[in-house]
């Protein structure tokens, strides 16, 4: 079961149809890396964002170098005093292997890789517990080279049972995401490992809409109801059927309001955290320019008037122009 939040939003935004629940919109900070971790925190309260989606990484509260405890009380006090809800994010590229993007991974042949991952992910529930964060976010990787299908699905639940454990000791729920080109890449994908896995309390599921429209077989809204009793995370941006690139909102071809509504009518209470890793080279052009959407595209109740999100021209990039890469 998702903990409460340690923190309360100084300023909640009830984007929500009647009858339903409230949203609350983060950003992640894999698209805000040429900011300091204090400056993006910063920047997305000054914005009126609820939350963050703090992906561990040596640029932000580097989960492998010391002091790790003393860095994240400090993090959590500078949540606290900005109202910022959490939710903690394992996808750094190079956090563990400065040659391999997201090397090891959870089915690297070698036992002793996969520990390493084990080791990361079991510091981020730890480091979860200590901020008050909703969830765990994580992946299963790619499956390696000359590794047949059923031995990867072994060597995943093999690996997740030590941090579900952990997980259910500190009370955060641990979240998978289906990610394509993963051997977890579907929801169909997710059900097989919980029911590997005996369906334990502390595994969850990462929703990312994007990847709905990417390459599920049901439209993104519908995503949203089927995974709605395991949503302990979501992601969101745009994209295109067939295409696994994160765009900005209007880029894509997501219809994003019956998505919003879709969620809105779960129980999820988690953060809704917008996801553009490849983008941070003009991050703060889309933070400001992704909450404006999203509020707009939220079903809001009758007695409220939603307003209409600024135009692209309204917020400039203040170096780079717009992007995949820079």
């Amino acid at each position: 079961m998702s903990p409460q939040p340690s923190v309360a939003p100084s300023t909640p935004t009830p984007e929500r149809a009647p009858g339903g629940r409230p949203l609350r919109f983060g950003y992640g900070t894999n698209g805000l890396t040429d900011l300091r971790l204090d400056d993006a925190l910063a920047l997305l309260a000054d914005l009126g964002y609820d939350g963050v989606g703090l992906t561990l990484d040596h640029m932000h509260l580097d989960p492998l170098a010391p002091d790790l405890a003393a860095r994240t009380r400090r993090v959590a006090h500078r949540l606290a005093e900005l109202g910022l809800e959490v939710t903690v994010e394992t996808g750094a590229r190079y956090v563990l292997d400065p040659r391999r993007k997201h090397g090891p991974s959870l089915l690297d042949p070698d036992p002793e890789a996969r520990a390493r991952r084990v080791d990361l992910l079991t510091r981020a529930v730890r480091v979860a517990a200590d901020l008050g964060a909703h969830a765990v976010h994580c992946f299963s990787g790619i499956t390696p080279e000359g590794t047949d299908e059923d031995t990867a699905w072994q060597r995943l639940a093999a690996t997740l049972a030590p941090v579900l454990d952990v997980a259910a000791t500190a009370c955060v729920p641990l979240a998978v995401e289906p990610e394509p080109g993963h051997l977890l890449a579907t929801l169909a994908d997710f059900h097989r490992l919980r029911h590997a896995l005996g369906g334990p309390e502390p595994l969850g599921l990462t929703l990312d809409i994007g990847h709905c429209q990417c390459l599920e077989p049901l439209p993104p809204a519908a995503c949203v109801t089927a995974a709605a009793p395991w949503l302990r995370h979501v992601q969101i941006e745009d994209m295109r059927r067939g295409v696994h690139e994160h765009l900005p909102f209007g880029d894509g071809e997501i219809d994003f309001p019956p998505v919003l509504a879709a969620l809105s009518a779960t129980a999820y209470q988690g953060l809704t955290v917008v996801e553009l890793p490849r983008h941070s080279h003009a991050g703060p052009h889309h933070a400001a320019l992704s909450l404006p959407f999203l509020r707009h595209s939220a079903p809001s109740d009758t007695s409220s008037t939603p307003q209409p999100p600024p135009s692209r021209a309204a917020v400039e990039p203040s170096a780079t122009p717009e992007g995949r890469t820079a």
